[in-house]
């Protein structure tokens, strides 16, 4: 028996609540690491070259904006 074939076998022992946990893993191991890093690469310079990048908002406004008050926290 392969090791894909065990797998598949395993996959009927798992309990339904577990099974997010086994496809997490799974995608992880799939993912294209150089695709990856180039997305996150691309995150990183949009965030350098935002024109506010480093402009920090305080709690209350960050809250005002989100149209939360403290009395509802």
């Amino acid at each position: 028996m392969s090791n894909k074939e065990k797998v598949i076998s395993l996959l009927d022992s798992i309990p339904d609540y577990k099974m997010g946990y086994v496809l997490a893993f799974i995608q992880g191991l799939t993912i294209d690491e150089e695709a990856d890093d180039a997305f996150c690469m691309k995150l990183y310079q949009d965030y350098l070259n935002d024109p506010e990048h480093g402009e920090t908002v305080s709690f209350e406004e960050a809250l005002k904006e989100c149209g939360v008050s403290l009395g509802e926290l």
